[in-house]
Formats: structure tokens, C-alpha cells, sequence
């Protein structure tokens, strides 16, 4: 039987496992695939501590880990054109992607690009797909600032090289650990802690025209202090009615194959590096997730699965 790595109930790490399931059946619309590699993510860890999102069925467990992948399609469900067996694809997964099959959702896959390894494509769905979609939101026009906390994580370095990507001036606020790295992607460094609006107003002498917070919180508050347009401020971070409170907006996701395509798209040319740093196979997934989990992981973690 294949191999996934699980939590066998809602805790911490005490909860979580590599076992043996039984190979997924793709239903109407999914597509099932020899996993290749996953993405590692924050709601990974936060949906094992008991995290539901709305539309979540009720939960039946034990539940693999993941939510993106990347591999070879094995079989396609009633209703599915355009995938065929064999196809190198990424997608959205509808069984968790730190397993050796998975099912992904045939609205949200697409193929991947010849130019584009397993291990990148798999980074694509979740955090560049994220960051596409709240810049696509916030439609800054090219010559613009944006401020992008929380730069240094998967959704931030995506965020800080797309925002570049469409023409845009990027400050980009993080740890003073992760200095060299933003600097690298493009941004104006700042770094977080006690005081850095100030610091972010001298970066930025002429004002920021949008903010895209991915931390929340207090930070999420202080962001929309920069702003005279609330209605540019959007965050992945915080829920909608905290942002909704400062007269901002939550991100909303497309999840469509379109998106999917665009970020690969820009990824085969050059303009998107996911910035992998670690890679981890299966059996040691759980090590994969801590480094997310204590949240020192600089750009992304992908796990990878022998084929």
C-alpha cells in the first residue's frame, strides 16, 4: 500500500504519522497523480491544531498533510478533458499532496512546463498563486509602491519578485535575519519589530500606495496607518472581519488553472524563483514541517517523493 504522512487527530506534533492508505479513486472532476513533490505550508500545521475553513467537510481522519503537489497523472475522473495520463502536472489537492498519490481538483491543476521541475511547480499553488491573486487585486498601476509584510516567507518572496515582475516599487518588511534575502528579490528592505512604520515612512518618503500584509495582527493594523486609501490595503493574514475593520479587503483566491498557468508561466521565464531552500523526502516530513512550523523557513519547503 502507498505511503502518506498524516495526524491522526486534531494537536500537535504528537499527532502525526507515516502510514500506509489505500490509493485514492479520482471522482467527477479530479485527477489523480504519483505525487512527485509537495508543498510545505503554515495552514498545514495550523489545520492539524484544528483550523476549519469554510466549505471543509467534516473531518474523517486520519488526514494527510498538504495542500499542493506536484507529478504524473495516473487516472482522470468522469468529466475530466484535457489531462490525460502520463501529463506532468501541479495543482490544488483534494486528498493532502505528502503522500505517494494524490487527487487534485482538475479545476485548479494545470500542466507543468517542460522548464519547471517537480519540486518548483509544487511551491506554485498555494503561495505564488496567493501572492498573484492579492496583486491582481490590489491593481497598482506600474511605477506604484507597495508594502509586502512578512516578505521573507513563501507568500512574501513570491509577492516581492511578482510585484517587481509588474512594474512595481516594493517595500518589503521582515526580520532583520532575512535582510539579505528581500534585499535580494528586489525590495527596499525594513525591518519588523517595535517601530518600523517609521522606518517603513523614511524607505518610502513619497507614501505607499498599497499594502498586502501577510502577518495580521497588530501589524495589520499599523500597516493600514500608511495608507490614504484603505480600500488598497489587503491581507492573506488576518481574517476578513479585522481587515474589513481598517476598510480594507481579504485576499480573494481565483484557485483556478489560469492563475496556475500565469505563475508557471512567469517561473519558465525567469521572472519567479520559488526559492526552494530545503528539500525533504517523505519519511522525514515531519521534520519538513517543523522547519515551517517554528518559523524560521526562509523562501520554501518542499518535500519529494521517489517516483
Amino acid at each position: 500500500m502507498p505511503k502518506a504522512y498524516v495526524f491522526t487527530r486534531d494537536g500537535g506534533p504528537e499527532t502525526e504519522a507515516l502510514v500506509e492508505v489505500e490509493r485514492p479513486r479520482p471522482g467527477p472532476g479530479e485527477i489523480l497523480i504519483a505525487v512527485r513533490a509537495a508543498g510545505v505550508n503554515p495552514v498545514d500545521w495550523k489545520l492539524r491544531e484544528g483550523l476549519r475553513r469554510p466549505g471543509d467537510a467534516e473531518r474523517v481522519y486520519p488526514v494527510v498533510f498538504g495542500s499542493e503537489a506536484a507529478g504524473v497523472v495516473e487516472e482522470v475522473g468522469e468529466g475530466v478533458s484535457g489531462f490525460a495520463v502520463g501529463d506532468e502536472v501541479f495543482g490544488n489537492t483534494v486528498t493532502g499532496g505528502y503522500a505517494q498519490y494524490a487527487l487534485l481538483r482538475a479545476g485548479v491543476t494545470a500542466h507543468k512546463p517542460a522548464e519547471v521541475s517537480f519540486v518548483a511547480a509544487a511551491t506554485l499553488p498555494v503561495a505564488a498563486a496567493t501572492a498573484y491573486d492579492g496583486l491582481r487585486q490590489l491593481g497598482l498601476p506600474t511605477g506604484a509602491t507597495v508594502l509586502i509584510t512578512g516578505a521573507g516567507g513563501g507568500v512574501g518572496a513570491a509577492g516581492v519578485q511578482l510585484a517587481r515582475a509588474f512594474g512595481l516599487r516594493v517595500v518589503g518588511v521582515s526580520s532583520e535575519a532575512k535582510k539579505d534575502f528581500v534585499e535580494s528579490l528586489g525590495a527596499v528592505h525594513v525591518p519588523s519589530g517595535p517601530g518600523w512604520t517609521e522606518r517603513a515612512r523614511a524607505a518610502a518618503p513619497d507614501g505607499v500606495d498599497g499594502v498586502y500584509d501577510l502577518v495580521g495582527g497588530d501589524v495589520l493594523t499599523e500597516a493600514a496607518g500608511l495608507l490614504t486609501d484603505r480600500s488598497k490595503l489587503i491581507t492573506a493574514g488576518a481574517a476578513p472581519r479585522d481587515v474589513e475593520e481598517l476598510g480594507g479587503r481579504r485576499v480573494a483566491r481565483a484557485r483556478t488553472t489560469a492563475v496556475l498557468d500565469a505563475v508557471a508561466r512567469l517561473v519558465a521565464q525567469g521572472d519567479l524563483d520559488p526559492h526552494v531552500t530545503r528539500t525533504f523526502p517523505l519519511e522525514r516530513a515531519g521534520e519538513a514541517l517543523r522547519t515551517v512550523e517554528d518559523g524560521h523557513a526562509r523562501g520554501k519547503i518542499v518535500i519529494e517523493v521517489a517516483g
